[in-house]
C-alpha cells in the first residue's frame, strides 16, 4: 500500500458489525479502536506447506501471461486512483469528480478505513512478495517500497473488492458485473506477480469484514443513500463506453488465470 494511492485519490479517493466507541473523525467512518482487521483475518499459509507451494506454482504459471492483454489490463488495474474507470463497463457508464463528486468524497473518506485494515495485517504476518523468492518477470517496476510492502493481505484487492461493494450497494442492478470486475481487478495482483493468490483472496475477505464493520457507521449509511441518488442520475445522462471495449474486458476477466 503506497502513499501515492491516497494522494491519488486525494485528487479524484466476515464478521459482525463492529460497535462503535465514540464519534469517527470526520476524514473515515470508524472510529478509532472500532474495527481491527488484525483481529478478522487469519494467517498466511505457512512456509512450505501445500498452501504455500500452490501460491508459488500459480506466481510461475502466471509470469507466461506476460506482454498478453490480460498483462496490461493488470498494468493499467495497477493505478489504484484510477479505479472508478475501471468500473466503467461494469457500471454501463465511467463516473468522475465532475458528474460523482459525493461518490468520490464517500471513496476518498472510506480509503482511510482501508488503509487501516490492509496496514495492520500486513504488519502482523510480514509475509513477502512472491517474486522475492521464485524467478519471473513483474509487471511492474521493481522498487524498495514495493519490496518493503508486505505481500499478505494485498492492498490493491482489499480497495477493489471495497470499492466494488460500494458500488454493488449502489447499482444493485449491476451488482453482478460489478464483483466480476473487483475480482478481477484483485486477480490482476496475480498477474502482474506482486501478490500471492491467497493474499489476493485475504485481499477479498479484509474488505467483506471491512464492510460489514462500516455498516455500523450512521455516516457510512447517509453518505451511501446520497451516492446511490447521485449514481442514478448520472447513468441515467450518461454515455455508454465503448462496447468493444466492454467486450474484450469481460472475456479477460472472466478467463480463468490457471
Amino acid at each position: 500500500m503506497r502513499a501515492s494511492w491516497f494522494a491519488g485519490l486525494a485528487v479524484l479517493a466476515l464478521t459482525g458489525c463492529a460497535t462503535l466507541s465514540g464519534d469517527a473523525p470526520a476524514d473515515r467512518y470508524l472510529a478509532k479502536g472500532a474495527y481491527d482487521a488484525r483481529d478478522h483475518l487469519g494467517p498466511p499459509p505457512a512456509k512450505d506447506s501445500p498452501e504455500a507451494e500452490k501460491d508459488r506454482q500459480i506466481f510461475l504459471a502466471t509470469r507466461g501471461l506476460k506482454d498478453t492483454p490480460r498483462w496490461s489490463l493488470a498494468q493499467a488495474d495497477n493505478v489504484e486512483e484510477n479505479v472508478l474507470g475501471a468500473y466503467a463497463c461494469a457500471l454501463g457508464y465511467t463516473p468522475t469528480r465532475q458528474s460523482n463528486p459525493k461518490l468520490a468524497a464517500m471513496l476518498l473518506r472510506m480509503s482511510r478505513d482501508v488503509r487501516s485494515a490492509v496496514t495492520g495485517p500486513k504488519l502482523k504476518y510480514r509475509r513477502p512478495r512472491p517474486y522475492l523468492s521464485a524467478p519471473g518477470p513483474i509487471c511492474v517496476k521493481r522498487s524498495p517500497g514495493l519490496t518493503l510492502s508486505p505481500d499478505y493481505p494485498s492492498g490493491h484487492a482489499t480497495w477493489g473488492w471495497s470499492v466494488g461493494l460500494l458500488l454493488a450497494e449502489a447499482a444493485p442492478d449491476r451488482a453482478e458485473a460489478i464483483l466480476a470486475r473487483a475480482r478481477g481487478f484483485g486477480e490482476s495482483r496475480v498477474v502482474c506477480g506482486v501478490h500471492n493468490a491467497s493474499s489476493v483472496e485475504a485481499g477479498r475477505k479484509n474488505a467483506e469484514n471491512l464492510f460489514a464493520a462500516l455498516w455500523s457507521s450512521e455516516a457510512f449509511k447517509a453518505d451511501l443513500a446520497g451516492v446511490r441518488a447521485e449514481l442514478d442520475t448520472a447513468r441515467a445522462a450518461a454515455t455508454p463506453p465503448d462496447p468493444a471495449r466492454c467486450t474484450a474486458e469481460a472475456n479477460l476477466i472472466g478467463a480463468p488465470l490457471l
